[in-house]
């Protein structure tokens, strides 16, 4: 790679850090971390949430109590706002890393920096070519 391309790496990968720390991001993710009891909560949540999952592809019925208890307990994990914090923080980070990975498999693409309306074409994506933008 050349020594251009990867300065300008750095600059973003500067830029994005300057992003987390300010938008928040990182802040709600300590947060979260540091919050015991929303971990436990949130890691049980998940756990039964992938429980739940791996019976229903096993072929198994979900019992309406089951089903009744998971969404309960994710209401309540909801209500948390460390966890719902944590919930949008993460969200965020994937937003912003779908665009850059977007963006910069467009600019491979077409040989360009993206228009909006580059990026919000299908592109290669939408005919299967495989461009990595996910």
């Amino acid at each position: 790679m050349s020594h251009k391309v990867e300065t300008k790496t750095r600059e973003l990968c500067e830029a994005i850090i300057e992003h987390l720390q300010t938008g928040g991001i990182k802040s709600r993710i300590d947060t979260f971390l540091s919050d015991a009891s929303a971990r436990r909560a949130y890691e049980s949540l998940m756990s039964k949430g992938q429980a739940l999952q791996e019976k229903q592809h096993g072929g198994q019925a979900l019992e309406p109590a089951e089903i009744s208890a998971f969404e309960t307990e994710r209401d309540a994990l909801l209500k948390n706002p460390v966890a719902n914090g944590f919930l949008d923080a993460q969200e965020e980070m994937h937003e912003l890393q779908s665009t850059v990975k977007k963006t910069v498999a467009k600019t491979i693409e077409l040989g360009r920096i993206p228009t909006a309306e580059d990026l919000a074409e299908g592109g290669c994506c939408s005919s299967g070519g495989g461009c990595g933008c996910h």
